[in-house]
């Protein structure tokens, strides 16, 4: 196989370029931008709450994969299916790409997806598109046939590793080019794959796509990985971001988008280096983070740290993802109570991108599928009047420099900004008085969505908190 030789010059420019290019969705150096994560729900059902969406204060709205789907338990809707139940279907069939075109059985056809853009455009919401170019379905003979032949045959679709289960997962061969859970990894870096899958994600830009969340970004090779057998170039990134062309198609509308990558941490992982490219998830933060809400302390570990080697405005963070929730319920036991608490925690900060997980509506601590449909709007906590007063202290105090202080047991946090404004977060499930320090200015303060009052003297606020409750107080 020929090999491209790259120059001292050529890797300084490539660096040069990757780290000059825009760090999407900054305003001076301060990210304001919230996501919603609509997992499970159709085109149409956003479409349908896109009004709510906007008015909620969210700026980008997150759909799972719009791509054609694999197709099992005879094109049932379920979330998660069990035997015997009387709706079949499981979630992450649309996580098993068969096709790089709009629209699936799950979430909707092109037309939906394009009235659901128009919608998003109406409100002022920009769409985020859930893509997985890494790998087929597990069943890679689904794979249809306008993909096997845009790729010269089904063997040229997968990397000559693509078929050997990953067994170390921090070894980066095995991480960017073995199957992993059964799916088949593609062959990202196949000129003639990039060409077909760019016509995808140039399509969902042109239906009104404002920006991509790239699924198990990880496992695609980054230009200083080990490179497969069939690979000349680890370029994928520089062709996904717009900073290469594939066969002479670009990205478009590049200096537009927000991407980000899911590029969860573990040893050898190169968070830096991803982040020349796109933004990537604070995961390690989220688990820190689920431990202090568990533990009803801020105290209980470290929250003031990223936990990243990126620089904070470089990460998307969450109290939950899908997967956290979803698959091995890591997530799933936590109240509702609590992940809102971790919202206005994260959404208060001055940095990072949070992103909020609609769970399934009608779910529960012992029924974590709820309705058990693919399709609906999720519960209501993603309005939750906490929530959206959250949304709001974050696009109001931007670019003023946080002050995070906790009371002596942790049962009680603070985020300050500037003088301007502070979030009181109860961890706990018990009511709490407390005196803080404060930078806002003397006076009487007064939460708009409890009706609370506070009071701040000579430097220090003074109130009480129902139990796991938060307010916002701004000057």
């Amino acid at each position: 196989m020929k090999r491209i030789v790259l120059t001292a010059t050529t890797l300084i420019a490539s660096a040069t370029l990757a780290m000059s290019a825009p760090r999407h969705g900054k305003i001076n150096g301060t990210n304001t931008n919230v996501i919603l994560h609509a997992w499970s729900w159709s085109f149409d059902t956003i479409a349908a709450n896109m009004k709510l969406i906007a008015d909620a204060g969210y700026d980008f709205v997150q759909t799972s994969p719009a791509n054609t789907c694999f197709v099992d338990e005879g094109g049932g809707k379920a979330l998660f299916s069990q035997p015997g139940d009387s709706v079949t279907g499981k979630w992450y069939y649309y996580y098993q790409p068969i096709d790089w075109k709009i629209g699936n059985y799950l979430l909707g056809s092109r037309d939906e997806f394009k009235a659901m853009c128009d919608s998003a455009m109406k409100y002022g919401v920009r769409v985020l598109v859930d893509v997985l170019p890494n790998h087929t379905a597990v069943d890679h003979t689904a794979v249809l046939p306008d993909l096997d032949n845009a790729v010269g045959g089904h063997d040229n679709l997968f990397h000559a590793n693509g078929f050997t289960p990953i067994t170390e997962w921090n070894d980066r061969y095995q991480c960017t080019t073995g199957e992993m859970g059964g799916l088949p990894d593609v062959n990202t870096e196949n000129p003639d794959f990039q060409y077909y899958y760019m016509q995808y994600v140039n399509d969902l830009i042109n239906l009104g796509a404002r920006g991509f969340r790239y699924d198990t970004a990880k496992h695609i090779g980054l230009p200083s990985d080990p490179l497969d057998a069939k690979s000349e170039r680890n370029n994928f990134w520089p062709v996904a971001t717009g900073r290469e062309a594939a066969k002479g198609l670009s990205l478009l509308m590049p200096d537009s988008l927000y991407i980000y990558g899911e590029v969860l941490q573990d040893r050898n992982v190169k968070e830096r280096e991803y982040t020349e490219f796109m933004d990537v998830t604070a995961s390690n933060y989220g688990h820190e983070l689920r431990k202090a809400l568990e533990s009803g302390s801020f105290k209980a570990t470290d929250l003031y740290s990223w936990h990243h080697k990126a620089r904070p405005d470089s990460l998307v963070t969450w109290v939950e993802s899908h997967d956290t929730y979803a698959n091995q319920h890591e997530s799933a036991g936590l109240t509702d109570e609590q992940i809102r608490m971790g919202w206005v925690l994260l959404c208060s900060r001055d940095k990072g991108t949070p992103l909020f997980f609609s769970r399934p509506a009608g779910s529960s601590r012992s029924n974590y599928w709820g309705n058990n449909l693919v399709g609906p709007r999720g519960n209501d906590e993603f309005f939750h009047p906490e929530v959206v007063a959250a949304n709001r202290f974050r696009h109001d105090m931007a670019g003023l420099p946080e002050n995070i202080t906790a009371n002596s047991d942790g049962s009680v946090a603070a985020v300050n900004r500037g003088n301007k404004g502070s979030a009181l977060i109860n961890f706990s499930n018990r009511k709490q008085k407390v005196k803080m320090a404060t930078n806002l200015p003397d006076g009487v303060y007064t939460d708009k969505v409890h009706g609370a009052e506070f009071k701040v003297s000579s430097g220090f606020m003074s109130g009480s908190l129902a139990p796991l409750t938060s307010y916002i107080l701004t000057n």
